[in-house]
Parts: C-alpha cells; sequence; structure tokens
C-alpha cells in the first residue's frame, strides 16, 4: 500500500528503505560506471578513477535515480590504488546490498569488476587493513577495540570523463584518520557530488546528503563505543 504522505525523490540508499518502511512500494535497478576523473586537489591535480553506481527504478509508480560514489582509486599513492579501490567499492556495496533486501527491496546483486581496466595498473599487494571499511571500525568497536576518528572535510572540483562528453562536479569527500589497534589509518569516502552548472540548484540539497551520511556514521560508532569529533559540511 502506498503511503499517503508527500515526500520528496529518493537521494539515498537510506530514502528507499525509509519509503519501503512506510508502505511504498518500491523497485530497484543498479548500473554501474568506472569513470576517468581530474580532481583539482589543491595545488596538487591529479587523476583517479571513481566507482559510481547509479541507482534507479521507481517509489509507488514515481520514477527516480540517485548516483552514489562507491570509492576513488589511483594509479599512484593520492588515494587508494585500483585494484584496491574495487574491494573496497564491493564492500561498500554489498552491504547497501544487505540493508536493501533487509527491508525487503529486491535488487540484482552485481558487483564492481575491473576486467578491461586491469591491465592498465599492476596489482598491488597491502595491508589487509587497508581494504577496511568505516562499517569495519564500527564492528571493531562493538569488540571492545578503541576506535577514535578524526575526520577532515572538503569540497573538491573534478572533470568526470565519458566517451564522449565531461562532466564539471563537485565532490563532497570526507577523509577519515582512525586510530585503532595502536596504529593510524586513513579512510577516504566520497559523501556527495553535483554538477558545476547546476550548483545554483543541487548544492545545498548534495550538502543535506553528505551530512545525513555523517550523521548516520557517527551515531552507529558512538552507539558501538568508539569516538568521533562530529565534523559537517
Amino acid at each position: 500500500m502506498a503511503g499517503t504522505q508527500t515526500h520528496h525523490k529518493p537521494m539515498r540508499v537510506t530514502d528507499l528503505i525509509e519509503r519501503i518502511n512506510q508502505g511504498s512500494t518500491v523497485v530497484c535497478r543498479t548500473q554501474f560506471d568506472i569513470l576517468p576523473v581530474d580532481f583539482q586537489h589543491r595545488s596538487n591535480p591529479f587523476q583517479a578513477y571513481i566507482f559510481l553506481c547509479q541507482y534507479s527504478g521507481t517509489v509507488d509508480e514515481m520514477k527516480y535515480s540517485f548516483r552514489k560514489c562507491y570509492a576513488r582509486g589511483c594509479p599512484h599513492n593520492l588515494c587508494p590504488h585500483v585494484s584496491q579501490a574495487v574491494l573496497i567499492a564491493n564492500r561498500y556495496l554489498q552491504r547497501d546490498y544487505h540493508r536493501l533486501e533487509t527491508a525487503g527491496i529486491a535488487v540484482d546483486k552485481q558487483l564492481f569488476t575491473l576486467e578491461e581496466m586491469v591491465r592498465k595498473f599492476d596489482r598491488k599487494k597491502d595491508d589487509a587493513d587497508s581494504a577496511l571499511a568505516l562499517h569495519d571500525y564500527v564492528n571493531l568497536a562493538k569488540e571492545g577495540c578503541e576506535v577514535i576518528v578524526n575526520p577532515s572535510l572538503e569540497l573538491v572540483s573534478a572533470v568526470e570523463h565519458f566517451d564522449r562528453f565531461e562532466n564539471k562536479m563537485v565532490f563532497l569527500m570526507a577523509d577519515f584518520s582512525i586510530a585503532c589497534q595502536g596504529s593510524t589509518h586513513q579512510v577516504e569516502r566520497c559523501l556527495a557530488c553535483y554538477p558545476v552548472d547546476k550548483e545554483a540548484d543541487e548544492k545545498q540539497a548534495k550538502i543535506d546528503v553528505a551530512n545525513a551520511r555523517l550523521k548516520l556514521f557517527y551515531e552507529a560508532l558512538e552507539s558501538a563505543g568508539g569516538q568521533a569529533e562530529k565534523l559537517f559540511f
């Protein structure tokens, strides 16, 4: 049965879950892209690959579409290596699939693959903790480990390269410095993004999305016994 409240179109996986919990009928499809992107990072611009999932479908027969960035990978040391990033992206993606299925939303559980890209990069073996996701540290806090998180937030300009066109974008990036088990780990997340030419219309909405995602993480970490400096955009 469809809900009777007035809702905005979904912009997050969490929004889809909230809508089905309110009685809406939710149909969800996914489509993947791994795009080369030029990041204008302070005085040190660099190219990376972003792992994007486009969510689309209907809520009570009304169409929606939004995208989520699951990881960023580089062929150098300015962000996680590409072969590492695909593992990180799939960890977060599988967690979202679990959340959707638990709520009763059917989804085709495809994963990111490198396939054609993998020949461009040397396979790089890193420590196991380099592929840990944020929820792994929440679980470590639940197990009694001391977990202290200090985030750094930044709006980063970038250019996405598609086959026949380019998009100028702004990415809302979070770099989490996490003290755990006697060492410090770095975890980065893209929390939202918007096109430069639609900044006036979309910037505040995407800041709200990013802050909602930060809030969920901070609450989960604190509930597990961890600590975080609560920064927001």
